[in-house]
This record gives structure tokens, C-alpha cells and sequence, in this order.
């Protein structure tokens, strides 16, 4: 592949990975985080994971050693497989604390010690700066695979680290430190290295694809080839599987995805929620198997076609090159250049905030003489000046310790020495987020005894820099040194926190971080403007003078308080502390506000006083919360019932008017026949016409009488009932007969079912056919079908009663009148439909409420549908109940 071709595509990628980041900043500028968001693209950023070393290193791995490659993989996949428990409260806890590097973490943890967060950071130094020199030669050695065939291509790649480190803390300065502020997600960052994730594997399954396919007969061939190579007398030693050194992998690459500083960034850091482990736990290990899926069937064939001579870690880039695949050959210098690039960008922005806030700030904060509140420089100026000068520092250790060293083969082993390292902080984080009682002086001593042998033992013999200590044969160097810091660490960690006692503060906290709960306030109360104003002017130094301003105005607005200046309570200066602790860690927030607000050390008694308002507090906004539920539940109701109120006085003026015309009209009909009945001159057949006619009118006029005594006395429980034992079915064909009265001319079918209506029933008769015949000649009279049909079905309830459901085949009734139908003054909209005084169904109701029962409207079936729910028996206390039929 030509030389210029490769550099051209390289600059087009960095390109469009400058693009991708910075168009992805600035849709999160303008709050569209929605794709930005997505679980898929916070799964695709732990692919930070594969760097260089396993992008590259894995296949080398697996040609010298065989299948001990998959350790790297296996680790992570068994802390994925209980993400649901283990990592989601791990970001649950870090969201609470505002937490913003797993050195902030352990410092909250035990309580807000810097100095601990302060060796946490030097060990994720340490052990990063190799590790970034080594993805920095991994792109040196891959140009050079390309520069071979062209000589006179060679001085081009020399300072090719030099411009790739120069590159990469351009866009780490650019997009992870662009602002500071809370719980800062770098979005640009995020969605670039998901890109690259998706280039990374898709290089490496066309790579695996072209060896099996290609340079191989398929599947079945590489296995062939694998079983002979692992049957080489050669490959014996190095390709048997250890348990000793298989466990101890594991456990340290376990250790690694949770530790590492550039994994507990996108992990933790960057997660908007703990649902992104949803996906996350099953996705992430799936990532894991499609890149580990090609790597030894890609180490066999390399190791069978390549020269004796050539490197093994290379054989990705090799094996297309001397195969003629100029555009596969490229495409995986693509993924190589992914792999390495963002490892180096995460590690930056993680480790440039742990040297901004647990070195640089505490050490400019300790050297100021002036107190907090005179002081009147812009501290986001510091921290983030601080951040970018870590991060040129730490790319540019990593850049001198690649020129240092030569690319000596050191460096090949680095990625374990590195995760060997980063392991000495598991101990003190798992055992802080389990356990209570762990203590700092458990987590000084396992850290720094963790830490001091890993460096004597492991990272400066890797370096060149004395020997491992003499073991015993057949022992493995690594799995001891993995074992025996991690040993002498956890038995530290454990005694150390079993002979201390921690102070409040601690303790505080860690029942905060064991119960996954927010912390109560560390500090006795303070009240008065004295101190907030102080707290104010830091806060504007840190955060700017609106965000600050903001924040004060909100919190004095919830203690009920005019103006900018809240009171000092222990919710305050929580949420104060927290908010802090996401611009500039726990341990230096919490210095902070202890010297702005003048606190002093925490005695017992502010511990009980802290305790009784936290209890105190809690009640409240229990009974709160009650209350705010229950009112919101009776303004519901109050809605409700004002507008079927505002309803009903409609109602009730058109009942009114109905029942006055229902009165006069009998009465006016009465009186003018009357009048002609004095007359002499009638005939007899005009006297019987004029006779009936009064005797028509006047017993209409009585049952209206006798609809409004009967309501009257049903409203007032004084209804006498006649209960006896009937059949539901003959009731029934009663109310079928006597309603057909009702718009005779109609042909109305029926819909019934006569041996589920042979029921009995305890019940006053009378009544409950009063009932029937009103609902079924309602639906005679409203049904607007145009072949009507009645449907009436009867359910018994085993020890409940019975229902009767009635449904008719109309257009039913409006959904604002269903409400309604059963008051008093109810009547359909349509008069020419209603006809009567609307007294009907109100009188049903009163009814069923005397039966024990009740009568309610269905909705949904089609047309006008009513219930009829009858119990076993009337009860007592409701009306008169006379006794049943035979009985004295």
C-alpha cells in the first residue's frame, strides 16, 4: 500500500473523529442528547477496554501462550454477567456522591480523605504511563509495517509518536475540557470512541473473515491447524493452560474493568443512569466474544505463513499486507489507530481530573493566605487550566517514556503490569461499598502495603530496574505477584479497619455508601447570612456567578426564605458539597466548605444533632409526601364532584321546567274537560270521550305524584319491603311483557338465555321488577338501531348473588351523560328522546340501594348496557324489611 495513501486516510479519519466529537458537543449544548443518550452508545464506549495491547497484543498473546489470551476477555465478562447488582449500585453511589474518578470515590468513601484519593492517583499514574507509551508505539510499528517496502519512508515515521501524541492532547484538551460543571459528561468524547468502537470490531471481524475464508478452507481447517500447533513441541510449554496463572488473570483482568481509571470513566463517570447496564450487561460481553472470536485462528495462520522472524503482535497488519489487501490492510491500521487512540483519550481526561483535583487544587488551596472568602480569583480558570496541563503531562510522559525506552520489549508486557497495579484499589472500593465497618486506616494500609509491593515486585522489574524476588520452581512469577498483593492488601485492609475506629464523618458515609442512600450532613447547624455569603462567593468562583446565584435563590426559596442566602442546615450544605464534589471530587469540596463556612471538627453531640434532624426530616417529609398524595386525591374528587354539581344545576333547572309541565299539563287537560262537561247541550258520546279523557290525565298526573312519594321515601330508608323467594326468569318475561307496551309498533328481538335465568333469588319481587321494566323500556323507548335487539344475560356469583346484564344494540349513551343518568334531575340532552321527567332511573337506583344491590351503566358494549347486581339476600338496616313469604 502506498505510504501516502495510509498517512491520507489516517488524517481523514482523525478528521471525522474531530467532526463526530464535535457535533456531538454541540447537540448536547443544545439539551438533543436523545441518541447521544442511548444505551447502545454508552455500550460502545466501554469498548475502550480493547486498546492497542488487545487489539494487537491479543493475537501475540495467543501465539506465544494460546488460549491464556482469553483471560483478558473472560474478567469482564464475569463482572458484566452480575452487572445488574454489583455495577449498577457501584453508579448508583457515585451519582449520589457526585463523584468524578474511582480516586474521588474511595475518597468519599473513608471519609473525604485527599491524601488517599492523592495515592490512587499516583498508582493510576504509574501504571498508565507505560501503557499510553505503548499504544503510542503500537501506532509507530504499524506505520512502520507500511514504511518497510519504501526506505526512503522511514524519517517520515519516526516522529510519527511525537505527532500522535501532540494530536491526541489537542482533542483531549478540546472536548474533555471544555467546561466545568457538575457531574460533566463529555458527549463528544463518548460518541467519537463509540464510533471507533464499531471501526475497531468491524476490522477485526473482516480480518478473522479473510483468514478463515481466505487465507484458510474454512472452519473446520483452522481447527485442524490450531490442534496441530497446539500438538508442536514447540508451542508445549507456552500453550499449557495453568491454573494457577488461568485464575489469577482472570482475577486481575476482573479487577481491571472496574479499576482502571479509563474504564471507571465511561463506566461510572459517563453513565446517565444505572439502566445503561440493562443493555450494557449482555451487550458489553458479546463486544468482548466478537473480539476475541478471530484472535487465535488469526495467531496460528500468522505464525504458520509469516517469517520465523516476525512479530506477532503485528500479524493483523502483516497477514493482509503480504497478501495483497491493500483496503483490508488499511481498514485494520484503522482499527488499530481506534483501539489506540481512544484508550489514550479516556486515560487522559480521567487521570488529568484526578491530578487536577486530588494533587494540583489541594496543593494551591493549602498554599493560599488569604481566607476563602477574600479571595476573588475565578477558580474554574485554575481547574480547568490545571486538567489541561495534566493532560499534556500525562501524554507527554507517555510520549518520553516511549523515546526513553526504545520501544524496548517491555513494554509488551505493560498491559498486565498495569492491571496488576490498578488492582491494589479493588480491595478498599469493594470492601467500602459492603462493608461499614472498613475504615481509612484499613484502606491506607491495604492500598499502600498493595501498592509498594506491586511497585518492588512488578512494575520496577518490568522496567529493568532490580529483580522479582527468587521463587521456588514450577511457580509462576505473574500469578504470584497478582496473588500476594492482593493478599497482603485485603489482610491490611480488613485488620487495620477491625483495630480503628472510624470518625463520624466516616461513619456517616459509609452507611450512606453500603446502603446505597443519600448521606445526611456531616456538620452541626449554622443559621445567619455570616456564613452563606462566603459559601456563595466560592461557589461563584467555582461554578461562575449565575449557575451560582441559581443554586443559592433555589435552596433559600425551599426553606422558605427570601434573597440569595439560605440557611446553613445539614440539607444545605449537603447538596452544597455535593454539587461541588461533581466540578472538583469529594475530598476537595469538602475541604472547601468546611474552611468557607468556618466548621469545626465534629463532635458527638453534632453527630445525635445531625441524626435527630436527619429522623426529623425524614418524618416530615413522609407525612409531607401523605399529604401532598391525599390532597392531590381529593382535588380530584372535588373536580369531580364540581363539575357533576355544575351539571346537575342544569339538570335540575330542566326538571323543573319538565316537572311543571308535567303538572300543568294534566291539570290544565282536567280543568278545560270539566268545564265541557257542564255544558247541557253534549251528547252521551262526547260525555264518555270527555270522561276519559280526565280519567287518562288524572292518573298520569298520579303517577307522577307516586314517582316522586316513591322516591322520596326510598331516599329516606323508610321503603317498605316485601321479601320473598322468586324466580329470576319468570321476573323477567314479567318485565318483558309489561314493558312492550312501550312503543308496541317497534319489532324488537330478544336475546335471552332461559336456563341460566332459572335462578332464585330472596328479594322483594315488586321492587326488583319495578327495575326490570324501567330498563328494558328505556332501551324500547331510546335504542336507535334500525333492527333493534335486546340482550339480557344472567351470571350467578358463587356466595356474591347475581347479576342481570341488559344491553341493548344502540348507539348507547354519550360518555358526558353516563355520570349523570342516575341523579335525579338527569335527563338525555334530546328531549324529543326523553321524554318524562328523568325520574326513572334515579328510582332504580334507590331501589337496588334498598335491595342491598346496585344498578350501574357499562360502557364499551356496543350500545346502552346496564348491570343489575343482586346480593344473596336484602340487608338489614337498609328500608323495612317485612319478613319472607310463610313466615311470622
Amino acid at each position: 500500500m502506498p505510504f501516502e495513501t495510509l498517512v491520507a486516510g489516517c488524517l481523514a479519519y482523525v478528521a471525522l473523529m474531530f467532526a463526530v466529537a464535535f457535533w456531538a458537543d454541540r447537540a448536547a449544548a443544545r439539551g438533543r442528547v436523545r441518541w447521544l443518550d442511548h444505551p447502545l452508545v454508552y455500550t460502545l464506549s466501554l469498548s475502550v477496554y480493547c486498546s492497542a495491547w488487545t487489539f494487537y497484543g491479543a493475537v501475540g498473546y495467543a501465539s506465544r501462550s494460546g488460549l491464556e489470551f482469553a483471560t483478558i476477555y473472560l474478567g469482564p465478562t464475569i463482572v458484566f454477567a452480575g452487572s445488574w447488582w454489583g455495577l449498577r449500585r457501584l453508579v448508583r453511589v457515585a451519582r449520589t456522591h457526585h463523584v468524578t474518578s474511582i480516586a474521588d470515590l474511595v475518597s468519599a468513601r473513608f471519609g473525604k480523605s485527599n491524601p488517599l484519593a492523592a495515592l490512587v492517583t499516583l498508582i493510576g499514574v504509574l501504571a498508565a504511563t507505560p501503557y499510553i507509551a505503548l499504544q503510542l508505539q503500537s501506532v509507530r510499528l504499524s506505520f512502520e509495517v507500511f514504511a518497510t517496502a519504501r526506505p526512503e519512508d522511514n524519517g517520515a515515521v519516526g516522529g510519527t509518536a511525537l505527532w500522535v501524541a501532540v494530536g491526541l492532547a489537542l482533542f483531549t484538551i478540546l472536548f474533555g475540557t471544555r467546561n466545568l460543571a457538575a457531574d460533566e459528561r463529555h458527549h463528544g468524547v463518548v460518541t467519537a470512541i463509540a464510533l471507533e468502537a464499531v471501526v475497531k470490531l468491524l476490522a477485526f471481524l473482516a480480518l478473522g473473515v479473510f483468514v478463515v475464508w481466505g487465507l484458510a478452507d474454512g472452519p473446520a481447517d483452522i481447527i485442524a491447524r490450531i490442534a496441530r500447533a497446539a500438538q508442536d513441541p514447540a508451542n508445549a510449554e507456552g500453550w499449557q493452560l495453568r491454573p494457577d496463572r488461568w485464575t489469577a488473570l482472570n482475577i486481575v483482568s476482573a479487577a481491571a474493568i472496574l479499576t482502571l481509571p479509563r474504564m471507571f470513566q465511561v463506566m461510572v463517570i459517563e453513565a446517565a443512569d444505572e439502566d445503561r447496564l440493562r443493555m450494557a450487561g449482555w451487550a458489553f460481553p458479546a463486544y468482548l466474544f466478537a473480539m476475541s472470536l478471530f484472535v487465535l485462528p488469526i495467531a496460528v495462520m500468522g505464525h504458520e505463513l509469516m517469517p520465523a522472524d516476525a512479530n506477532p503482535d503485528l500479524y493483523v497488519l502483516t497477514l493482509p499486507d503480504a497478501a495483497g489487501q491493500d483496503m483490508l490492510a488499511l481498514l485494520v491500521f484503522l482499527g488499530g489507530f481506534s483501539a489506540a487512540t481512544s484508550m489514550v483519550v479516556v486515560s487522559a481526561i480521567a487521570l488529568a481530573t484526578m491530578i487536577s483535583n486530588h494533587w494540583l487544587t489541594p496543593v494551591w488551596l493549602a498554599l493560599r493566605k488569604r481566607p476563602a472568602d477574600e479571595e476573588t480569583e475565578d477558580l474554574r480558570g485554575l481547574v480547568l487550566n490545571s486538567r489541561r496541563l495534566a493532560i499534556l503531562a500525562m501524554v507527554g510522559a507517555g510520549w518520553v517514556y516511549h523515546e526513553a525506552s526504545g520501544g524496548s520489549t517491555a513494554l509488551a508486557a505493560m498491559g498486565l503490569v498495569a492491571f496488576t497495579g490498578v488492582a491494589q484499589v479493588l480491595p478498599a472500593m469493594i470492601g467500602g461499598l459492603l462493608w461499614r465497618g472498613a475504615n481509612r486506616f484499613g484502606a491506607y494500609a491495604g492500598v499502600g502495603s498493595g501498592f509498594l509491593l506491586w511497585l518492588v515486585i512488578v512494575y520496577l522489574p518490568s522496567l529493568g530496574i532490580g529483580s522479582p524476588p527468587p521463587l521456588p520452581e514450577g511457580v509462576d512469577p505473574l500469578a504470584f505477584s497478582i496473588f500476594i498483593t492482593l493478599a497482603v492488601n485485603s489482610l491490611a485492609f480488613v485488620t487495620c479497619s477491625i483495630f480503628w475506629f472510624p470518625d463520624p464523618v466516616e461513619r456517616l458515609q459509609g452507611l450512606s455508601f453500603v446502603s446505597a442512600v443519600e448521606p445526611p450532613r456531616n456538620s452541626s447547624l449554622a443559621r445567619g447570612d455570616d456564613r452563606a455569603e462566603p459559601l456563595l462567593a466560592m461557589a461563584r468562583r467555582v461554578w461562575g456567578p449565575d449557575p451560582a446565584l441559581l443554586f443559592f435563590r433555589a435552596e433559600a426559596a425551599a426553606q422558605g426564605k427570601s434573597g440569595y442566602l439560605p440557611d446553613l442546615t445539614p440539607r444545605f450544605l449537603t447538596r452544597l458539597e455535593r454539587r461541588l464534589a461533581g466540578s472538583i471530587g469529594s475530598a476537595t469540596a469538602h475541604a472547601m466548605v468546611e474552611r468557607a463556612a468556618g466548621r469545626t471538627s465534629l463532635t458527638v453531640a453534632d453527630l445525635m444533632q445531625v441524626a435527630d434532624e436527619a429522623q426529623r426530616a425524614k418524618e416530615e417529609t413522609q407525612r409531607l409526601e401523605n399529604a401532598s398524595i391525599e390532597l392531590a386525591r381529593t382535588a380530584r374528587q372535588l373536580r369531580e364532584a364540581n363539575e357533576k354539581l355544575t351539571a346537575l344545576s342544569v339538570q335540575k333547572d330542566a326538571f323543573l321546567d319538565q316537572i311543571s309541565h308535567e303538572l300543568r299539563t294534566p291539570m290544565t287537560s282536567i280543568r278545560a274537560f270539566s268545564e265541557f262537561l257542564s255544558e247541557p247541550d253534549l251528547t252521551d258520546e262526547e260525555r264518555r270521550k270527555f270522561a276519559g279523557i280526565i280519567h287518562e290525565e288524572a292518573g298520569r298526573l298520579t303517577r307522577l305524584l307516586d314517582n316522586l312519594l316513591d322516591i322520596s321515601v326510598l331516599e329516606s330508608g323508610q321503603a317498605q319491603l316485601s321479601v320473598s323467594a322468586s324466580n329470576l326468569h319468570d321476573l323477567i318475561g314479567r318485565a318483558l311483557t309489561a314493558a312492550s307496551a312501550t312503543r308496541p309498533e317497534r319489532v324488537f328481538g330478544i336475546d335471552r338465555d332461559p336456563i341460566s335465568e332459572h335462578v332464585p333469588v330472596i328479594t322483594d319481587a315488586d321492587r326488583l321488577l319495578q327495575v326490570l321494566i324501567n330498563v328494558i323500556a328505556n332501551s324500547r323507548k331510546y335504542c336507535d338501531a334500525e333492527r333493534p335487539w335486546l340482550r339480557i344475560r344472567v351470571t350467578r356469583r358463587d356466595g356474591a348473588g347475581t347479576q342481570i346484564d341488559i344491553v341493548d344494540n344502540g348507539s348507547g349513551i354519550d360518555a358526558g351523560q353516563q355520570a349523570l343518568i342516575f341523579e335525579k334531575f338527569s335527563r338525555l340532552n334530546d328531549p324529543a328522546r326523553a321524554g318524562g321527567a328523568g325520574l326513572g332511573l334515579a328510582i332504580c337506583r334507590e331501589i337496588m340501594l334498598s335491595l342491598g344491590g346496585e344498578i350501574s351503566y357499562l360502557p364499551g358494549q356496543g350500545g346502552a348496557a346496564f348491570r343489575i347486581s343482586l346480593p344473596a339476600r336484602p340487608p338489614v338496616g337498609r328500608g323495612r324489611v317485612a319478613p319472607p313469604e310463610g313466615q311470622a
